[in-house]
């Protein structure tokens, strides 16, 4: 038999990949759709414009204010924003939802259009006047870029309104419940020479030719942190350490010229226990051990996640799943800035995350149908009043 999605759902999943939302470009379009969906229910809904105005997020709450002693209820929370679609191998319009057969094919299809849908959905079908504690909705923009929306909500959100302090972040993992995940912290190397005429290169100083021992160094370094195995390594299998990652290297203006910058770009993901201080440290010993004139700054932080393995929404997730254990996820999301908002957050959503960012991305209509269901007992349980 084939899963049954909410029609609603499935028209909202629809009209949101039709959207181009990419990061680059306003995300206004699908955050006016979701206020016109969620408005008819009378919830305390805000847009929050992002600083410039051409973005923003999406806060939404239905039922009962909250309560500033227990803080109980729900949030449902996930990004708007999506990756380019730039691929060459596409086999459909990436910005149309195609069905086939067992799957939905789209841009954001699994990252991560398909939880925003099923949120709004569900709490359009909700009768507020049911629910017992609050059920909050955020939606934001720029995940894909480091997580600049829900920093913003974060960073702005009024100290004396409080929030619930049970948060379901709904990136793709095949409706694996995951409690932990790694940050991401951005560097850019700098390196400085001296320009020349190509005909005459004794004259200049090559920044390129600089870069060469850096990178060998960062290789090095990759290498050694590869074989370490730090605190809480054990709950992400496919990567147990601190990935270090070059990932681009920029300099020079014409083939007739000695180049007189170079920039290397890398990243590093560590831990949730990681001491990113001593990190980033340990990365500028080395860099400039290998070229002493080199500096070092700081592109972006995207903080790890972790929550309490006891702490109710995992406990009442993993109870809904079935599922056993502990888990974590290699990649970052707004669950990480966001905690600073003193939440317990696990990422929970379908759609599997290796299929994100790439030509055809899918969401499994099965996944799309299970984590329906679920998230309405999960609401019933938060919030009372979802199955009603």
């Amino acid at each position: 038999m084939s899963p049954v999605i909410d029609p609603l759902a499935l028209d909202l999943y629809s009209r949101l990949v039709a959207l181009d939302t990419t990061s680059s470009a306003s995300n206004l379009p699908a955050i006016e759709l979701l206020a016109g969906v969620l408005d008819r229910r009378g919830s305390d809904l805000r847009i929050l414009r992002s600083p410039d105005g051409r973005k923003a997020n999406l806060w939404a709450r239905l039922g009962p204010p909250v309560d500033a002693a227990g803080r109980g209820g729900l949030v449902l929370s996930g990004h708007t924003d999506c990756v380019p679609a730039l691929e060459d191998d596409w086999s459909s319009d990436p910005f149309r939802l195609t069905d086939r057969g067992d799957r939905w094919v789209g841009r954001g299809a699994a990252d991560m259009k398909g939880f925003v849908a099923l949120a709004a959905a569900l709490a359009v079908r909700l009768d507020p006047a049911s629910l017992t504690r609050p059920l909050g909705l955020l939606f934001t923009f720029d995940e894909e870029v480091g997580m600049l929306g829900a920093r913003d909500f974060a960073r702005a959100w009024p100290a004396d309104e409080p929030l619930p302090r049970a948060w379901v972040i709904g990136e793709p993992t095949s409706l694996a419940v995951v409690r932990m995940h790694k940050g991401h912290l951005k560097l850019r190397v700098a390196l400085a020479g001296r320009p020349a005429h190509s005909g005459t290169p004794q004259l200049g100083d090559n920044a390129i030719e600089k870069s060469a021992p850096v990178v060998a160094a960062l290789a090095a370094l990759r290498r050694a942190l590869e074989s370490e195995r730090p605190e809480l390594g054990e709950y992400f299998p496919e990567a147990p350490f601190v990935p270090l990652n070059v990932a681009r290297i920029d300099g020079g203006v014409a083939l007739n010229v000695v180049p007189d910058r170079c920039t290397i770009d890398l990243g590093t993901r560590p831990l949730p226990a990681a001491d990113v201080e001593a990190l980033r440290a340990r990365i500028e010993a080395v860099v400039r051990d290998a070229a002493p004139g080199a500096s070092l700054e700081t592109l972006g932080w995207s903080e790890p996640l972790l929550t309490a393995e006891a702490s109710p929404i995992h406990r009442e997730l993993l109870a809904l799943t079935g599922q056993r254990d502990s888990r974590g996820a290699p990649f970052a999301t707004d669950g990480g800035p966001l905690s600073a908002l003193d939440i317990d957050a696990v990422v929970w959503g379908p759609g599997d995350i290796s299929v994100a960012h790439r030509a055809d991305e899918w969401m499994p209509k099965a996944d799309m149908e299970r984590a329906s269901r679920l998230l309405v007992e999960l609401v019933d349980r938060f919030c009372g009043g979802a199955s009603a």
